[in-house]
């Protein structure tokens, strides 16, 4: 896992860059990854059997303040055609929940494990590998996979077709939200958001100098969704990031974080309106 040659900005770009749910990570703890000096990384646990293959990393950085801070790995190959995915985590406990997600009764692993190989020839695991047991005929058993396979698939198409209605789903007049302004620096908070924008129509300076303003802010996910997009898993987030003005106006930043990139990695954008925004996730989820 430790490439003695990488550095570690190197190492956290392409740890950041891969995960499915790097956008569920505080912008605080990335900010303070971005003083890590230096990084070590162990393999914790791994899972390898017929058809599932499951791997724990602890991720150690160095901080420049002398702290060190943890993060935790969890590789697994439950992707389209055994594609590996990964997922990160803060805390020991979250990604060994994760892990135990994987391995129960009808969860992705189980769900990618067949008891026969290719035309019904005998897989890795054939009958001396296995235990004898009193359930179900193995004839049964692959009936019964090859249904709960089906169901994934429709269970697939189905989550994509609810995020393109999730996306158009937007009321002529907008509902009000509730909001509760945290005065935390907040001109500090908008050059960080439009900072990290990528999308070429992303805010300008005009937004800029504005957003210079705020004395206050307040953040709401207002949109979360995992679908398949040209065959690959892609997580859509959309955040609400509401400033106060010091005139007492109000103006917002709609951030769209996700991963329907070539490769898989997270990419934020950021527009001035939701509807935007929206149009903005649609394309991405209908790429072909």
């Amino acid at each position: 896992m430790n490439d003695p040659y990488e550095t570690t900005e190197t190492h956290l770009e392409r740890l950041l860059g891969r995960a499915l749910n790097s956008f569920d990570l505080p912008d605080a703890l990335v900010e303070r990854l971005d003083n890590a000096l230096a990084h070590a990384s162990s393999l914790c646990s791994a899972h390898h059997s017929a058809g599932r293959h499951r791997e724990t990393y602890r991720h150690a950085y160095l901080l420049a303040d002398g702290s060190a801070l943890i993060l935790w790995e969890l590789v697994h190959n439950t992707g389209r055609d055994g594609a590996r995915l990964h997922e990160l985590y803060m805390d020991e406990s979250d990604v060994q929940l994760a892990a135990a997600r994987l391995d129960r009764p009808g969860g992705p692993d189980a769900q990618r494990t067949s008891a026969t190989g290719p035309e019904g020839q005998e897989g890795p695991d054939g009958p001396e590998a296995r235990p004898h047991s009193s359930g179900p005929p193995l004839d049964d058993v692959a009936a019964g996979l090859l249904a709960e396979l089906e169901c994934e698939r429709t269970a697939e198409i189905d989550a994509h077709l609810a995020l393109i209605r999730g996306l158009r789903a937007l009321p002529s007049t907008p509902a009000p939200r509730h909001r509760m302004y945290s005065a935390d620096n907040s001109p500090d908070h908008a050059r960080r958001v439009l900072r990290r924008a990528e999308n070429a129509d992303r805010p300008g300076e005009d937004t800029a100098r504005l957003l210079r303003t705020a004395f206050a802010h307040h953040i709401t996910q207002v949109f979360g969704r995992q679908c398949q997009v040209d065959g690959k898993d892609a997580g859509f987030m959309l955040y609400e990031h509401a400033f106060l003005l010091i005139d007492g106006s109000e103006t917002s930043l709609w951030e769209v974080e996700h991963t329907a990139t070539p490769d898989g990695r997270h990419m934020c954008e950021v527009y001035t309106e939701e509807r935007t925004a929206r149009e903005a996730m649609m394309l991405r989820a209908q790429v072909q």
